[in-house]
């Protein structure tokens, strides 16, 4: 009878044989995920050069891939959690690459769109199951190491996205050129898929509620709702149907907020919230998701402008643009090891100090940009601004969601966590529709100024020198035109931020 009684137990306890093997599987498809964000910034105005597509198709890139990712992780964690996490990461990994695939051929710039969105909910997908089956494989000081591991490979991801991109592109393997940056992932998924399904073992959690599918699919069309017009206004001259789907997007995130309110008086229905009423009710935390969100506007809405600045106004190469925004990287290496330890002795003075040193650094650039004038600024003007924007980012981010999580319920946390990656993808999908839009609205200001001189090559001969010379012209014009809203996104953040709590909580194991 005792070993009847132990036997479970122990079994229970004993940790899974293969799961260091599985965490490196699962990083290397989440590495895709945390690559992709940034690897297409670079190739950006090599797509849009191919593929001739418009102002609004090359934000539309970028934004589709954030929308499809924000409108599906909840509930995908949800669905993991509930029915489990194997299948939905395998399915996740596979389709990604299928989606890469399908960037990687696409021949039109709404092709490219349609799989860019695809790809984003593919990585919602699989990206909540890689954290949840370390929650549900790892313990103790184990679990610790596996979510720095999780750490570590997203603060590379990050900090070498760009640079590969820009290296991929101008490498030109088989005359594939930009389209490099999606096939690479091909091989990835496939492998991935196979040690995937051999050595990822199942996982769920037994008492997960129903996710909110109806709920998912209204939270999907109101983020796109809002977006839409924002990114296609300008080309259509701000049409009335445009405010209108602006109006409908917010109106219905506000609905589906009042609802899963209410649906606290039916426990019963055990169906897992979206957007968890009581969390929003906090000051501290709706405040918290506000400076994600703008902290994601302002960064996202950069680095699109940014990159195309650098290689059309500064004629750099995919990989020198590539190699200077490497800079912004480094800042965020100097201070993101020690983020933490800070926040939990001065909480959201730390955010504060972060906050400020991204709009400091960002203003740096801006004012380079704007004193050496159009073809003239060179790298290195640049790169102490990159280095200070990227040092508050490591005190920023790092310990944000520690920071508000302080005044949110322990029952909560989770959901909460969820709600901030989605207002993270969100932002971003928002920075690149608002600053892009006010960018190639001063680019096309500009073109249609020096339009009369420009030759039909726009390159050689005396009038194409003219009309390049413009047209160098016309993007510093308009990256000095968005930087301000760059800048006011990360000051916004630092005033919003004495409404958060004084101290971090402790990070989780």
């Amino acid at each position: 009878m005792t070993a009847n009684l132990t036997t479970p137990r122990a079994d229970a306890a004993a940790p899974h044989p293969r799961r260091w093997a599985a965490a490196v599987v699962m990083m290397v498809a989440a590495l895709m995920d945390l690559l992709d964000v940034t690897i297409v910034n670079v190739a950006i105005p090599s797509m849009g050069r191919d593929l001739g597509a418009s102002e609004s198709a090359l934000q539309w890139i970028v934004s589709a891939y954030l929308l499809g990712f924000a409108a599906t992780l909840i509930v995908a964690g949800h669905l993991g959690d509930r029915y489990g996490r194997k299948v939905l990461f395998l399915t996740g990994t596979g389709g990604f690459g299928l989606a890469s695939l399908a960037c990687g051929i696409a021949q039109t710039p709404g092709q490219l769109v349609a799989a860019r969105a695809v790809q984003g909910v593919m990585a919602a997908l699989l990206m909540p199951q890689v954290l949840g089956s370390f929650r549900t494989l790892f313990r103790g000081k184990e679990r610790g190491a596996a979510f720095g591991m999780y750490g570590a490979v997203a603060g590379f991801a990050s900090a070498i996205g760009l640079l590969l991109g820009g290296v991929l592109t101008d490498a030109d393997l088989f005359g594939w050129g930009w389209r490099s940056v999606f096939l690479v992932n091909i091989p990835v998924a496939a492998a991935t898929l196979v040690a995937g399904a051999v050595l990822v073992p199942a996982t769920r959690e037994r008492s997960a509620g129903r996710p909110d599918v109806l709920g998912s699919l209204v939270l999907a069309g109101a983020l796109v709702a809002v977006v839409l017009p924002l990114a296609q206004g300008r080309a259509n001259g701000w049409p009335v149907w445009g405010w209108v789907c602006l109006g409908a997007g917010v109106a219905a995130l506000a609905g589906l907020g009042v609802a899963e309110g209410r649906r606290r008086s039916h426990p019963s229905r055990r169906v897992v919230p979206l957007l968890p009423a009581r969390a929003f009710k906090l000051p501290a935390f709706s405040v918290g998701v506000l400076v994600q969100l703008l902290f994601s506007v302002g960064m996202q809405g950069f680095f699109l402008v940014f990159a195309i600045w650098l290689q059309g106004g500064e004629g750099y190469t995919p990989t020198q643009a590539g190699l200077v925004t490497v800079a912004f990287s480094v800042g965020g290496f100097l201070t993101a090891p020690a983020a933490d330890a800070l926040a939990l002795r001065f909480g959201r003075l730390v955010l504060a100090a972060g906050s400020l040193l991204m709009a400091g650094g960002f203003a740096w650039v801006w004012s380079a940009v704007a004193d050496a004038g159009p073809g003239h600024t060179g790298a290195w003007p640049l790169v102490p601004g990159l280095v200070v924007a990227g040092a508050g980012l490591g005190l920023l981010v790092v310990p944000l969601v520690n920071v508000v999580l302080s005044a949110v319920p322990g029952d909560l946390a989770g959901g909460a966590s969820g709600i901030f990656a989605t207002a993270q993808q969100f932002g971003g999908a928002l920075g690149a529709a608002i600053i892009g839009t006010v960018f190639f609205n001063h680019v096309a200001a500009g073109s249609a100024g020096s339009a009369g001189s420009a030759g039909p090559s726009g390159a050689s001969g005396p009038s194409g020198a003219h009309g390049a010379a413009g047209a160098a012209t016309g993007l510093t014009d308009a990256l000095g035109a968005a930087m301000p809203w760059v800048v006011a996104a990360f000051a916004l953040c630092a005033l919003l931020c004495p409404a958060l709590p004084g101290r971090a909580v402790e990070r989780p194991e």
